[in-house]
């Protein structure tokens, strides 16, 4: 059963309804398998806690 953790800044339900979606159906095409066995998971970590090129992702 494949787990696919995604981190990410936060995003809409809705954006996140279609994430799930294409990534179940990537799996579902690659290895043959069920839907119903391809988990996701998505950590959406706040602005305020990171950052890139030295600044916060929020400052930007």
């Amino acid at each position: 059963m494949p787990i696919v953790t995604v981190q990410q800044g936060p995003r809409t339900v809705e954006l996140k309804r279609e994430l799930v979606a294409r990534i179940t159906d990537a799996f579902v095409d690659a290895y043959q398998i069920p839907a119903e066995t391809v988990q996701v998971w998505i950590h959406e970590v706040p602005t305020d806690s990171w950052g890139a090129a030295g600044k916060l992702t929020a400052d930007r």
